[in-house]
């Protein structure tokens, strides 16, 4: 990634629909929450289901061709096949996901890896203080180091004692579930460690930089 590109992600009809509710500020409530009191964020419904939402491509990854290279500003950068991602200590959680289209699913079971232990692993230098994702089908968002080492984040391969599936974002994801989901990046393939911030895919088409759900934030001011 460069400083001269946020994504090779295509621009489509969904796409356009979604700035356009950015410069509206659709489904904007102006209340605040909190998560440690109240479990649904302002302006959310609860589904049943799982939506699916995406740019519309949907890369076929499979476990043998799935690669997720790490590095940026870290000492022991690394490449991963799926064989090696199966390797590191493995983790179970159930978190509530909430999207910044309105939509919230309650206790989804993930298994994978946490992100504090892929953190052990790579030791981010010093001055490391953002991560920018990248996808196999060209999307990127970028988190502050703080949010992606939340207690909770992880990088998951499995929903509710299944594999992920493709339409998911599998065979891996990001999961980071005090944020909108749209900073949980599927088709997960590349995690650069950065002294400074690169917005990704939405946030340069209108979206907070961060994503706090119980703060509302949806879009940039």
């Amino acid at each position: 990634m460069t400083e001269e590109t946020d994504s090779t992600a295509p621009e489509t009809k969904l796409t356009r629909t979604k700035q356009d509710w950015a410069r509206e500020g659709r489904f904007l409530t102006g209340r605040h929450a909190r998560p440690d009191t109240e479990r649904l964020p302002p302006g959310q419904h609860l589904v049943k289901n799982w939506p699916v939402l995406d740019l519309g491509l949907l890369p076929d990854v499979s476990t043998e061709r799935w690669r997720l290279t790490i590095n940026g500003a870290v000492e022991e950068p690394q490449i991963w096949d799926f064989a090696k991602f199966q390797a590191q200590p493995q983790g179970e959680e159930t978190t509530d996901i909430h999207c910044v289209t309105t939509w919230s699913r309650y206790d989804n079971r993930w298994a994978g890896v946490f992100t504090r232990d892929l953190i052990a692993k790579v030791q981010p230098k010093r001055d490391a203080a953002f991560v920018v994702l990248s996808s196999y089908d060209g999307y990127t968002t970028n988190l502050a180091l703080e949010d992606f080492a939340a207690e909770d984040a992880m990088l998951v391969h499995a929903w509710e004692g299944r594999p992920l599936e493709k339409e998911h974002g599998g065979p891996v994801r990001l999961m980071v579930p005090h944020l909108y989901f749209w900073k949980s990046a599927k088709w997960l393939k590349g995690i650069e460690f950065r002294t400074g911030d690169q917005p990704g895919f939405w946030e340069v088409r209108g979206y907070h930089n961060r994503g706090d759900p119980w703060a509302e934030e949806r879009y940039s001011d």
